[in-house]
């Protein structure tokens, strides 16, 4: 006879590699879809097979980059072709909604940018066509990679700092006064995340998704109330710059109550001259407390335990790496369970910033159902 026949041993370990491999389509193709096929095609066993854009010079530079075979113009002209297994969904927040949509039910795996949706009614939509299903849907909360804020909440629900009173948490970016990321005024991929109309709700729905989850997951509280308050600053004539109205806000400060009965302060801003990109979370207990700090890439773990408390004394933290999400999702994936963050927690996520908006208007206290 002809050919190679394979043995059992063989043949499992090719049925093996099959059920691991599997293969991506990039939707949207701008700056942080780099983040995202560098990472994925870092993962044994994923292909990242298409992309898609609506902007054909973009579309194929992100290719050409990235060894990307197969390119389209548009998601329903790549799910005809139908020859990958997950979406990452990079386009623009207001965007996400329509394609997860279409993807989910296509019958393909989604990983989402943050955040879900431009409001929480949509998140839930999609976070019940996902489960409904039986598809992986994940989000991209990013700073859910810090090792700090895994190892801090860690120590948080052992009790190590006994019950938790107090919360303060902050992101500081300051993208609007400096130039290190480019110069917003005059680059589209900037602009957009200033103007309502371009589909963005401004800091809040941009990295107030992230803070919001930072404090909640590492001090292991869930949000009750909200008051807040949201500032958009004047930054061109006429607050426009070309076709992008500079309308979304800027900067935002929220008071919290928990479930639990601790109470917080969450805040954030793109003005925090000084701070490329910082979060940081400060969990006070009855016996002690716990900083996590992530840095523009660094992390850093400091708690305040035991008979240290008597003299305010600190300490660093050793931690250990973590996965990231996009190596959650593929393991996910490849299980059949979706692992965290989940569609189901970014649209929880997603309640508070609305009530968050809600208590701007309103100029008061707003209950999370």
């Amino acid at each position: 006879m002809g050919g190679e026949v394979l043995s059992w041993p063989h043949m499992r370990l090719n049925l093996t590699f099959m059920e691991d491999f599997m293969r991506l389509l990039i939707l949207g193709t701008g700056g942080m879809a780099n983040k995202h096929a560098a990472s994925f095609k870092e993962i044994e066993g994923v292909s990242v097979v298409g992309g898609v854009d609506v902007v054909p010079d973009r579309l194929a530079a992100f290719c050409s980059e990235h060894g990307i075979p197969n390119h389209f113009s548009s998601l329903d002209e790549a799910l005809a072709w139908g020859e990958f297994d997950a979406v990452a969904n990079v386009t623009p927040d207001a965007v996400h909604y329509a394609t997860t949509l279409q993807a989910i039910a296509a019958g393909k795996h989604v990983f989402c940018e943050k955040p879900l949706a431009t409001d929480a009614v949509k998140a839930m939509e999609m976070t019940e066509a996902i489960e409904k299903s039986g598809k992986v849907g994940m989000v991209n909360l990013t700073y859910r990679n810090s090792p700090a804020l895994q190892k801090g909440r860690q120590m948080v629900l052992a009790g190590e700092i006994g019950e938790v009173r107090h919360v303060e948490a902050s992101y500081l970016q300051s993208w609007l006064v400096g130039r290190h990321w480019g110069d917003w005024k005059t680059e589209s991929k900037w602009l957009w995340r200033l103007s309502r109309k371009h589909g963005s709700n401004g800091a809040l729905g941009d990295i107030g998704i992230h803070i919001v989850d930072f404090a909640s997951y590492g001090s292991g509280q869930e949000v009750a109330h909200v008051f807040a308050r949201l500032k958009t600053f004047n930054k061109a004539p006429d607050h426009k710059i070309g076709e992008y109205d500079l309308d979304a806000n800027d900067s935002f400060t929220m008071n919290v109550d928990f479930t639990s009965g601790a109470i917080g302060t969450i805040q954030a801003t793109r003005t925090a001259a000084g701070q490329m990109d910082q979060l940081r979370l400060r969990v006070y207990g009855e016996t002690g407390s716990i900083e996590m700090i992530y840095d523009t890439g660094k992390s850093i773990l400091r708690a305040c335990l035991g008979e240290d408390v008597h003299t305010a004394t600190w300490h660093d933290v050793p931690f250990d790496t973590v996965e990231t999400n996009y190596q959650r999702f593929v393991q996910a994936v490849r299980a059949g369970k979706t692992q965290e963050p989940s569609f189901r927690r970014a649209a929880n996520i997603q309640k508070v910033l609305d009530k968050a908006m809600a208590s701007d208007s309103s100029h008061a206290d707003e209950a999370l159902g």
